[in-house]
């Protein structure tokens, strides 16, 4: 892995001083002995390669120095400098000069990247465990978004169950009270019709025509119970005892009160007596 970094930069930083140094003796030689020019040329290609190795031997340590590091892309940018005067007073070729004058700027940026990849390069075990911890987080998270889903489906099919549910009971409650209702209709109809009375006249003893006792619907609603302290609240009534309170109470009001009106007059006044009792006191008082 570090050779990816290190060979690009090596061999930028080898191009780079080599063109450095032949431009300086092609370009200074012809003003001076080219012996003055090749020392000029590996001056400036041994102050930054001396700069390259101290930075580098700072890195091993661990350290760092901006002044090296100044020192060094001074003498980067001296190079540079140089191919591109080169490039522009060359009367040759002087745009090919100038297109390779980035090269000691470039050579100094890939030691840049090498050095940063150098402070945050890692063990293979600790790559290796930071790929466990990824793939152990990717796993919780697809598991995460699997439960989601299956509760999000769950949540829908129970509501789909409970309203599909509802809608039936509804229905059913619905054609249950229309049935009700018709019933109820046929009833009242059967009540208030004329042959109602002759009806049950004919199957009864003969009774007096005002006091003929009137048929009464079912109460069709809630009822209140009669509490446990009225039941206890007076002894059981003897027939007779019943019959003279149940004649008392159906003449109290003029005309006589009908058996409805009479039994909750009667359960309201706190008396007991059961259903079927009430009901033949009734027909034997209006008899």
């Amino acid at each position: 892995m570090k050779a990816k970094t290190v060979l690009p930069a090596v061999a930028m930083t080898a191009v780079s001083m080599v063109l450095t140094l032949a431009v300086v003796v092609m370009w200074l030689g012809a003003a001076m002995p080219w012996l003055v020019a090749l020392v000029v040329g590996l001056g400036i290609d041994g102050g930054w390669l001396a700069t390259l190795a101290y930075e580098r031997r700072l890195a091993a340590q661990g350290d760092h120095s901006r002044v090296v590091t100044g020192v060094g892309w001074c003498f980067g940018l001296i190079a540079a400098g140089v191919l591109v005067a080169h490039a522009l007073t060359a009367e040759e070729s002087a745009g090919a000069w100038l297109a390779v004058a980035w090269l000691p700027i470039a050579a100094k940026a890939l030691w840049l990247v090498h050095s940063l990849w150098e402070r945050t390069a890692l063990t293979p075990a600790a790559l290796g465990a930071i790929r466990g911890i990824q793939q152990e987080a990717r796993d919780e998270a697809a598991v995460a978004r699997a439960r989601l889903r299956a509760e999000a489906v769950t949540e829908e099919t129970r509501l789909t169950a409970v309203t599909q549910a509802g809608a039936r009971v509804a229905h059913v409650q619905a054609e249950t009270a229309k049935a009700l209702s018709r019933a109820w209709s046929t009833l009242e109809t059967a009540r208030k019709g004329e042959g109602t009375g002759r009806a049950l006249t004919s199957v009864t003893t003969p009774v007096t025509p005002g006091v003929t006792p009137r048929w009464e619907l079912p109460i069709w609603g809630p009822s209140e119970p009669t509490g446990a302290p009225a039941l206890e609240a007076a002894p059981a009534l003897t027939d007779d005892a019943l019959d003279a309170l149940v004649d008392q109470i159906r003449h109290s009001q003029t005309p006589a009160l009908s058996y409805r009106e009479m039994a909750a007059r009667f359960r309201a006044a706190g008396h007991s007596a059961s259903e079927v009792r009430l009901r033949a006191a009734w027909k034997r008082v209006a008899a």
